[in-house]
């Protein structure tokens, strides 16, 4: 990494500001990835204590942010430097305050940066030739930049660590806010759902064997290859256009531990034998292996349920909401013993969104919920009902409608947890201000003239005009 994060900015009172608040939850994105295409002569434009900022880390984070397509403020240099500066100062206290980083905990953010990028390319191949790097190189690079990062916001959360919000406060925080520039809600719901997921039968559990013996007989002979089989016949949704590609990490928490056990078995080009995991029978081919990393492609293929599986789930289930409506189960309990869905056995049997809150959109719903909703008052609990899921796995759900709030501008009564969330956010951001205020003008500081102007860089001018009367 070029010694500094770029970070994303956010829009906050409908004024464009960066945000060292958010430091420890914002997205980074690196700025070792940029690749100017005309060299340019480098120099040290800022200086905090020990800790330089240059012109190229400044320059590399505004072309990453224009290779996003994010919108790029006229004074985006000014704002990009400032964050640069509030980060080398909070690194700074963190190193005096002795606050605990680990190499392991900035070597698993770096391992969980590198996926996201190969996700986001398609693959490690892509990934290095993009960056001009090896993984390894790139991983190097991170390294630096990385360990900041995890100070900077270690010591955010030390300052703003002891910080609460009183109802009063949110009262007055909301009163100030423009009345025309108040949020409008859709109408958002809370359901809970008790999924059953029927066990096929053995035949059909043989059946799906035996195609895969099937494909690993003609993949060994040569007759077919992996990627026409893969794009064919498997019943994976999440890599059947990639023909059954996965690029995987043996650290990888969200992967199956029988699948990453067996794809981390085989040799380069080796092709394993049927096995089973929660999804169903696969075929794995390792295709290529660097250490913990590998790239495989692998058939998955799910026995199906019949007519008769089903209806013993459905019998199953109706019989958990009769004791549901008659009182006799909670539905907490209901989750616990009777759900399959593992995800929402966490929330208490509540479906969560793509950013994981429990307050959901009708259109963040499957269609065949959709439906489920139009007639269900709040408190109610659907009938057991036929699905399949985003996998392709068929099951039974009943689905509990927990709370239902109407299509509404933003008010304190409805909206009030939203509400003291910002005031809270803000009230930190004043008290991350203040802290600045004070310890900045007990660094070096120094600043480039080019910078003069920015009306961003006042506060670290002052300090930096300080440093040099002193001098």
């Amino acid at each position: 990494m070029e010694d500094i994060v770029n970070l994303v900015y956010f829009n906050t009172m409908n004024r464009k500001k960066f945000s060292l608040l958010l430091l420890a939850n914002c997205l980074v994105v690196i700025a070792a990835f940029a690749q100017p295409k005309k060299m340019v002569a480098d120099k040290i434009i800022a200086v905090v204590g020990d800790k330089i900022v240059l012109k190229s880390d400044i320059e590399n984070s505004i072309q990453d942010m224009e290779r996003q397509g994010m919108e790029i403020p006229a004074n985006a240099r000014c704002l990009t430097l400032e964050q640069a500066m509030g980060i080398k100062a909070l690194v700074l206290q963190a190193e005096k305050d002795s606050l605990p980083v680990t190499e392991e905990e900035v070597a698993a953010d770096i391992d969980n940066q590198i996926r996201y990028f190969i996700g986001a390319y398609g693959s490690k191949d892509k990934l290095e030739e993009i960056s001009g790097k090896t993984v390894y190189q790139l991983k190097e690079d991170f390294k630096e930049g990385f360990r900041d990062r995890k100070l900077a916001a270690a010591m955010r959360n030390k300052i703003v660590e002891g910080i609460r919000i009183t109802p009063k406060e949110v009262n007055i925080y909301f009163d100030k806010l423009p009345k025309d520039s108040l949020a409008y809600y859709e109408s958002e719901l809370e359901i809970g759902q008790v999924v059953r997921y029927p066990k096929a039968s053995r035949d059909a559990e043989e059946y799906c064997i035996n195609q895969l013996n099937d494909f690993k007989t003609q993949l060994e002979s040569g007759r077919k290859d992996m990627k026409t089989l893969a794009a064919l016949y498997s019943d994976d949704p999440g890599s059947k256009e990639k023909a059954g590609e996965y690029e995987i990490n043996r650290n990888e928490k969200q992967w199956d531990p029988v699948f990453i056990a067996k794809a981390f078995s085989l040799k380069e080009g080796q092709i394993s034998a049927p096995f089973k995991t929660k999804f169903g029978y696969h075929i794995i081919q390792m295709i290529s292996r660097a250490g913990d990393d590998a790239t495989i492609r692998h058939i998955l293929k799910i026995p199906q349920v019949t007519k008769t599986e089903l209806t013993e789930g459905m019998e199953k289930l109706d019989s958990v909401r009769s004791k549901l409506i008659a009182g006799t189960m909670q539905f907490g309990e209901a989750v616990s013993k009777y759900s399959d869905d593992e995800a929402s056995k966490f929330t208490g049997g509540r479906k969560t969104n793509a950013e994981g809150s429990t307050s959901i959109t009708i259109d963040q719903l499957d269609k065949d919920m959709v439906v489920m909703m139009k007639d269900l008052k709040v408190g109610q609990f659907s009938q057991p009902t036929e699905f399949t899921d985003e996998k392709g796995k068929k099951g039974v759900r009943i689905v509990y409608l927990m709370s239902r709030t109407e299509p509404h501008r933003e008010n304190i009564r409805d909206d009030y947890n939203k509400i003291a969330q910002r005031a809270l956010e803000q009230k930190k951001s004043e008290a991350l201000e203040k802290w600045f205020s004070q310890k900045i003008s007990g660094y070096y500081i120094s600043v480039d003239s080019d910078y003069n102007n920015c009306e961003e860089m006042k506060k670290w001018s002052m300090s930096a005009n300080a440093t040099a009367a002193v001098k």
